[in-house]
Formats: C-alpha cells, structure tokens, sequence
C-alpha cells in the first residue's frame, strides 16, 4: 500500500478565490486534487482546528475532483490519532509548532512532512533554524521544490550550526531528510485537446491579433520588486520587433499589488518597447488562467528575485506546448532544458558577503520585507541581449518553436505531471516510515561569519541562485551611448529608483561614470583602488545597478560553481 499522510488543513492555504492569490496557494489546490485523484489512498485524513474546517475540506475535495471522497476528521487537539495515517503533511514549511506537539506523546507515532515555497522570509529563516532546536527526528522532512532550495537550507543550517557550535561547545545538527520533490501539474488539464485551437482562435480575435503576428506571453504576480523585473523582457522584445517583419504582442497575464506598481508597468512598457503591442489582462480570472496559453507562441519569465524558489508557469507553459524563455535563476533550472525546451537567460548578482546592510537593515525593521526583497533585485541583472537573441531566434523559426514545444510538453508529462509527483511524496513517505520504525530515540559572532545565522547576507544566502558573480575580478565596460542617452531615460523611472539610498548618489554617480569613460574596458577591482574603502562597497552595489540598467555591459564575471 502507497505511504499515506494526513492533511494539515486550513482553508486559506488550499484557496484561489481571493484577491491577493499566491504561489503557495495554488500549488496547494493543486496537490490537494491530485492526492486525492492519484493517491490511492481509500482513506484520506483532514487535520485541522475545527469541523466547520474539516466540512470545507470535503466541500473543496468535491469541488475539484467532481465527485465526494471518503475522508475522517483527526482533531486538532488529538494528535496522538494521526499514527492512523503515519505522517502529516504541511503544505508549507514551518512544523516546529507541530515537533513539539507530537513530544507530549510518541515521538514515534507519526513523521512530519513539510513543503517549501519562498525561503527569502524572516518567518522561514526562523523555521529552518527550528530544524536544529525543535525535537525534529531523522523520519522527518521538509521537501525542497528545486536543488537551489536545498541549497539555501543547507547555507543557513551550516550558520546556524557554527553559531550553536560555538555557543553551546556541543554538536548541532538538524536530522531531517531534505529530498527534492518538484511541485506538480496536471499535463492533460493543460494540454486541452479539443479546446486549444478554439482558444487560441478566441483570445487573437478579442486582442486584434493576426494569424501571422508572435505572441510571448508572461503569466504571474506583476512585481518588478518582488517577482520579475520587466526591464529585461522589455529591451529584449523592443529589439528583437526591430529586427523582424513581423508584429510583435507582449501579454502580461498577472495582478498587481496597488495601483502605483500598475502604473508603473504600464508607462515603462509605453516607454521602453513601444514597437511591441503590450497587453495586460488579470491572471484572477479562471478563464484567462486556463486559456490564454493558447494565444501565445512563446512563453517568458525572466525572474531575478530572491523570494522565487521554484515557478510553476514555465511548467504550465511547456504543458501547454510553448517553448520557453527564462531566466537561469534558482528552480527554473531544475524544470527547463536549455536549448531543448526552451532558452535560459544568464543571470549575475553580487558575490557572497555583499549583502551585509540589506540584511541588518530588514532584521532591524528598518526596512520591509518588499524592500529587503526589492534591495537584492536591483543588483541582480539579466543579460538583455541574450534576451532579444532568444526572442528573435524563437520568432523566427516556427520549427524551432514548434520543436521546443513538443519537447517542453514530453518533459512536463515525464516530470512534473502530479501523477509522477504525487507517487515521489508517497515514496519518501514509505522511507519516513521506514526510518521511524527502525531508529533509536535522541532525543557570540565568528570573524568570517553573518552577525545573525537565520539573517545571513542574501548574497551569500541565494548564492547558488545567478549563473556569475560580479566579484572583483569581473570586467565591465560603458555600452556605447547607455551613460549620457539611455540613463538620463531609465534613472527616474521608479522601478529602478526606489532605494536611491543603497546606492551612490546622482552627483556622485555621474563622476563614477565620467571616470568609467576615462578607464573604459577595466575590472571592478581597478575602480574600487582609487575609492576610499569606507565608500568601496556603495560604490559596488552602484557599478551592480548600473548593469542591471544596461549602462554598464559585464565583459567576463566569474561563473558560479556547480553543484
């Protein structure tokens, strides 16, 4: 029989009625209907706080699978009965709460299984230092969605354990299991045979584009600080419209957070790609989730943000049998084949140890949660040209298109379709239980450390997330034009300058860029030699922003080492 598990149940985390909809919220509606379609588990087990919870639960069940499924109640307050089902499934991270709970009774009794979706949050920095302090056990686990993931676990619990080490002159460690399992999708839901054409036919009508014209397509929240900076997708698309006879649209299928950052998309696509058709449509509504693939002909997200640890729609995108444009960025390179089901876009941001102020500036309250975010976006940036060189070949070449399609959807069907998820959950389940069954019970600042182990630096911290460091040793040089044309445009654009205060200001970034002019192609290093140390940092994170505005182009960068 198939491990199964009981489900912490909370109405909000399975819901994608709302308004404000999530990542995690959906994956959560998603796993829900194919546990329940693909399990085969003749019982499932709902753990939640109350009935009225419990009544939901089953509601929802009924809702997404069409049909009611047989499904029993374990209380809340007994939580010795979840040994009925073996393990617990939270459909997030944080189970400490959960660790000590199951110590009033049998440590024994049950495993606990978590599931990560952002990592970039205090909330979650704290949950991974739990892994050490709370009573975690060698059977339990938390599933990171991508390799990038686990490796951002394993950089905070090695912090903080040197900080526990030296604290306690013991040995900390964490015991539980960190397996990769991607989130999943429902590959025949997406492949919509008998509607895709009738789709495709529906949305090109509505927008007034023609059969022969390319659509990219981008699907998600619209955040340039928090989600995917536009600018890249924008240059790209701009240039590579120039180069082709043919009409160019750009959908942005996604919500936005308040009506500045709305405003704030839409002028800056005016204004940087107007030769492109750019369209904005509300990804909250159900019938342009399901059916607006089908208008588009490629699909990109260009993510460069920290709180991005694995990205469902580029998986959708393949499903629907799109060939795909993204970023190499964290789990977007567990999920697309470069050159086979798509186009990955070198990423670069500041090498470990850069990010020391933005850290203490958000543990010290000084700064939000979106601008601790915002902070590390605007260093990182993403090769523009490689952008429009991918677009351009895509745009094209139809065989390429239609090649990289069928590929992506192979891919997706073989991988990440929730049957093949579903039964990896099950898997590591059995291996949770097995491990149970058979295990003994057990129950100040380094100089080269962070000065917080659950607060570290997001650069040392997401280090395994850009494809290069601009370290030192990195080369730049001017674009030709980008200083005195292209900067005066974009510098008071206020998706770039928002934080004018992390960077140099615009006296002094000018005399930067006239001594840049003067010393023309060089390495960092040479530039920060005729900086007084005190400003050598400021002066980094600026000559890093300049190259995400495309004033500065990264002649060589030292890569990152593969895992």
């Amino acid at each position: 029989m198939p491990g199964n598990a009981a489900i912490f149940y909370h109405p909000e985390g399975f819901d994608t009625s709302g308004s404000k909809l999530m990542g995690r919220q959906a994956a959560g509606e998603a796993f829900l209907k194919a546990y329940a379609l693909h399990s085969g588990a003749a019982q499932l087990y709902c753990y939640s706080k109350s009935e009225a919870m419990f009544t939901d639960f089953r509601e929802r069940l009924t809702r997404l699978t069409g049909a009611e499924q047989a499904a029993q109640w374990i209380p809340h307050h007994q939580p010795s009965e979840l040994a009925r089902a073996g393990c617990l499934f939270v459909p997030g991270p944080n189970t400490a709460d959960l660790a000590w709970q199951r110590r009033h009774f049998d440590v024994r009794g049950y495993s606990l299984c978590g599931v990560t979706h952002t990592t970039a949050s205090e909330g979650i920095m704290d949950s991974i230092g739990d892994l050490m302090v709370a009573p975690f056990q060698s059977w339990d686990a938390v599933i990171c969605t991508s390799g990038a993931v686990r490796e951002t676990y394993r950089q905070v619990l090695g912090d903080w354990a040197e900080y526990l080490n030296e604290r306690t002159r013991g040995i900390a460690n964490a015991p539980v299991q960190l397996p990769i399992i991607p989130l999943g999708i429902d590959c025949a839901q997406l492949q919509a045979d008998g509607k895709a054409e009738g789709w495709r036919k529906e949305w090109r009508e509505r927008l007034e584009i023609g059969d022969e014209d390319i659509v990219a397509l981008f699907m998600g929240r619209l955040s340039y600080h928090a989600k995917a900076h536009p600018l890249p997708m924008y240059l790209g698309l701009e240039n590579a419209a120039r180069e082709s006879k043919r009409k160019i649209h750009l959908i942005q299928a996604g919500w936005f957070a308040n009506d500045s950052i709305e405003k704030a998309f839409k002028e800056s696509a005016r204004s940087i790609c107007p030769t492109v058709n750019t369209i904005f449509l509300d990804g909250r509504d159900g019938h342009v989730r399901e059916s607006v693939w089908y208008a588009a002909d490629i699909f990109t997200s260009l993510s460069d943000n920290i709180q991005e640890s694995f990205g469902l729609t580029p998986l959708e995108a393949m499903a629907a049998g799109l060939p795909v444009v993204v970023s190499d960025w964290n789990g977007y390179r567990d999920t697309i084949i470069d050159g086979q089901t798509g186009i990955a876009i070198p990423t670069v941001s500041l090498p470990p140890g850069m990010g020391g102020e933005f850290a203490f500036r958000h543990a010290a309250g000084v700064d939000s949660y979106d601008r601790y975010l915002g902070h590390a976006s605007l260093c990182t940036s993403i090769d523009a040209g490689a952008c429009a060189r991918a677009y351009s070949k895509l745009i094209e070449d139809a065989d390429l298109r239609h090649r990289m399609g069928a590929a992506g959807q192979k891919h997706a069907r073989e991988k990440f379709d929730w049957q093949v998820v579903v039964a990896a959950y099950q898997a590591l389940w059995d291996s949770l239980s097995a491990r149970r069954r058979s295990a003994a019970i057990v129950a100040d600042r380094p100089d080269d450390g962070p000065a917080h182990p659950l607060r570290n630096d997001p650069f040392s911290l997401f280090a395994s997330y850009p494809t290069a460091y601009l370290d030192g040793k990195a080369r730049i040089a001017l674009n030709p034009g980008a200083a005195s044309n292209w900067f005066k445009t974009i510098r008071k654009d206020p998706m770039v300058s928002f934080a004018p205060y992390m960077f140099l200001s615009d006296d002094e970034t000018d005399k930067l860029l006239e001594k840049l002019a003067d010393m023309g192609e060089c390495d960092i290093n040479a530039v920060l030699e005729s900086t007084p140390a005190e400003s050598q940092s400021l002066v980094h994170r600026t000559l890093a922003w300049l190259t995400k505005l495309n004033v500065l182009r990264i002649v060589s960068a030292r890569k990152r080492a593969r895992s």
